[in-house]
């Protein structure tokens, strides 16, 4: 893959990410849904210094996700676009949601994750490993 930028939506946070994801997914959870504002997010795993914020300054919001694990979503102080997000459970990674990256046609989910949330329109992946959560 190489490097890949990213930017918010009135484009004040620049980013760029470099190398291969560590993992990429589909996840039908309701906070990645009520995060996106979509039926599910696709969402791409990178190592801390794999991410690059280039220029901007983001706020954050701190959870608990339905994992149990301490999630951080960090966003821009201008437009409330969601840049990136961490997650306890995954210690040195930041989690890139695709619509954020200026091209995200290299990704290729490998699974998908709270299939049992998904809604009934969402047709889900055959060739993606399902993982279903409660």
């Amino acid at each position: 893959m190489g490097e890949n930028t990213g930017k918010c939506l009135c484009g004040d946070v620049t980013f760029q990410v470099t190398g291969e994801p560590v993992m990429q997914g589909n996840c039908h959870c309701n906070d990645c849904k009520k995060n996106t504002g979509a039926a599910f997010a696709t969402i791409l795993f990178f190592k801390d210094e794999q991410v690059n914020v280039l220029s901007g300054e983001t706020s954050s919001f701190q959870y608990i996700a339905d994992s149990g694990n301490k999630k951080t979503k960090e966003f821009c102080s201008k437009c409330g676009s969601l840049v990136y997000g961490i997650n306890t459970g995954r210690p040195g990674i930041k989690s890139i949601y695709i619509g954020v990256l200026d091209d995200g046609s290299f990704a290729s989910p490998q699974f998908n994750v709270y299939t049992t949330r998904a809604l009934p329109f969402v047709p889900i992946d055959a060739v993606c490993i399902r993982i279903s959560s409660a």
